[in-house]
């Protein structure tokens, strides 16, 4: 959307960043996939953030490479080691099913209400802000706790007092190529997590053993009872293993060697012109 504004600049080098497929969320903007389809042949280097949309895009771009989702370690590991609740968790019995992220029309409302149904001595913590949804439309149990939006600083404060935490996401047009964010973050954190069936999560975390995926609320309840009864020292020592590879200083370093070398070529024509 900002090429609106922008055309008239002349840089040096384009790149164009694409986090998630936004023309497929409640609400987008009219006339966003035209001025995507102009920013890619505008940009000499494209970046994406899954995989899924790099299968989607990898056809219409001649320099595209995939970043998926990485994790601050430092700071959710720190969870770990934490064991003072906030304020507004402290009362809340256990087991805690936990999620946070916004919650919009990604989420599917059907398995949280399932989920409190089938086990009301779960007590289910849901941080975020409520976003293109009514509140109203929340669905509403002595066991759900809308806890509103939390500081990226105050999360590890909140997962170190959860037992399980679940990503119900829907699977429809919004969330056909997300990668979320949440899942290297609830890992780090130390806690176990169960998913619904999104592609960039069963590939490489299902995959890999490190996250549970489920399809309906009766599933999500089996794969919790597992987790709770599950000994954590052997998935901990797995998923530690494979977040030791992962960082956003890593995944930066990857795409400043990507735009420097694009970079370099660009001055070199530029200059091979000039002459």
């Amino acid at each position: 959307m900002a090429l609106q504004f922008t055309r008239h600049l002349t840089p040096n080098l384009r790149v164009y960043d694409n986090m998630d497929e936004l023309s497929a969320f409640a609400g987008a903007p009219q006339g966003i996939l035209d001025l995507e389809r102009e920013l890619m042949a505008k940009s000499e280097l494209m970046f994406v953030g899954g995989q899924s949309l790099y299968e989607s895009k990898r056809q219409r771009h001649d320099n595209i490479h995939v970043f998926p989702s990485s994790v601050d370690t430092a700071h959710f590991k720190s969870a770990r080691d934490r064991s003072v609740d906030p304020d507004d968790q402290r009362e809340i019995p256990h087991p805690r099913i936990g999620f946070f992220g916004v919650i919009d029309e990604r989420m599917n409302m059907d398995i949280v209400a399932g989920i409190s149904a089938l086990r009301p001595q779960w007590q289910l913590v849901m941080i975020g802000p409520t976003a293109k949804i009514s509140p109203e439309s929340l669905p509403r149990a002595k066991n759900i706790h809308w806890l509103g939006c939390k500081q990226y600083q105050e999360l590890p404060n909140y997962l170190s007092g959860w037992d399980v935490g679940i990503m119900p996401f829907a699977l429809n047009e919004a969330t056909r190529f997300i990668s979320p964010t949440k899942t290297p973050e609830f890992l780090a954190a130390g806690v176990p997590v169960v998913s619904t069936p999104i592609t960039d999560v069963v590939n490489p975390y299902g995959a890999a053993g490190h996250v549970e995926i489920a399809s309906s609320a009766e599933e999500f309840v089996a794969k919790i009872d597992l987790l709770l009864s599950r000994p954590k020292a052997h998935w901990l020592s797995s998923v530690d293993a494979s977040l030791a590879e992962m960082s956003w200083d890593k995944t930066w370093a990857r795409m400043m060697l990507h735009i420097a070398s694009v970079g370099a070529e660009s001055q070199s024509a530029r200059e091979g012109q000039l002459v």
